[in-house]
């Protein structure tokens, strides 16, 4: 299983990927940035404070504040001798990112200029990388720890918020303006897959047995 979702995490790049670096528009990215915004193309739609929301949403999927959530998690499962969990928490989040670093450099899609950006960005824009590694951290994260986690409403509580949390930072790079939508669900898919494979592989070392 987990052979399989790095498979299709892979898949879903390569084959977006090429698709995009062949030069191929999907009508519904421009479709849906228009419909976010205002017929100035500067202002975005809603009240006042949705900007201001979407802006802190997005900080949550950035670089500083995912580094801080590995090592925040690493550190209380070593702390508390969940060696194994620890081990798979950072190898997942770690080698994951890399992944979607290696993809962005191959490339190469220029961010949308269809709209005015409400943030500062610098790197390439396919495949978003709020989206890819928030998946990546948090969902592994996620699903790991739930995997110690006795009870099933805690379990259950662990992942619904792990999922609304991701997909609150996906969407608010497309309301932002700073990534095409096809960018956040090739982020998502190849971020989910990823993190459900760590899931697998701590299923597999954890072997039904009572191990940390």
């Amino acid at each position: 299983m987990a052979l399989a979702a790095v498979a299709g995490g892979i898949a879903v790049l390569a084959l977006l990927g090429r698709t995009i670096a062949g030069g191929h528009q999907f009508a519904f990215d421009r479709a849906l940035m228009l419909a976010l915004r205002q017929p100035d193309l500067l202002t975005p739609v809603g009240p006042a404070w949705l900007r201001q929301a979407m802006v802190d949403i997005t900080a949550l999927g950035g670089e500083t504040v995912l580094t801080l959530a590995v090592a925040l998690t690493v550190g209380f499962l070593v702390a508390s001798r969940h060696l194994l969990t620890a081990a798979l928490v950072f190898a997942g989040t770690v080698s994951g990112s890399i992944a979607v670093a290696m993809a962005k450099q191959m490339v190469g899609r220029a961010r949308p200029a269809l709209v005015d950006h409400l943030v500062e960005v610098g790197s390439a824009s396919f495949p978003s990388g709020h989206a890819a590694n928030s998946a990546i951290i948090y969902l592994t994260i996620a699903l790991i720890v739930m995997q110690i986690v006795p009870m099933r409403r805690g379990r259950a509580f662990l992942f619904a918020a792990t999922v609304l949390l991701v997909t609150a930072i996906g969407a608010s790079r497309v309301y932002l303006g700073v990534h095409w939508p096809s960018d956040v669900l090739a982020g998502w898919s190849f971020g989910s897959l990823w993190a459900l494979a760590w899931w697998a592989i701590g299923s597999r070392l954890r072997g039904g047995r009572a191990v940390s």
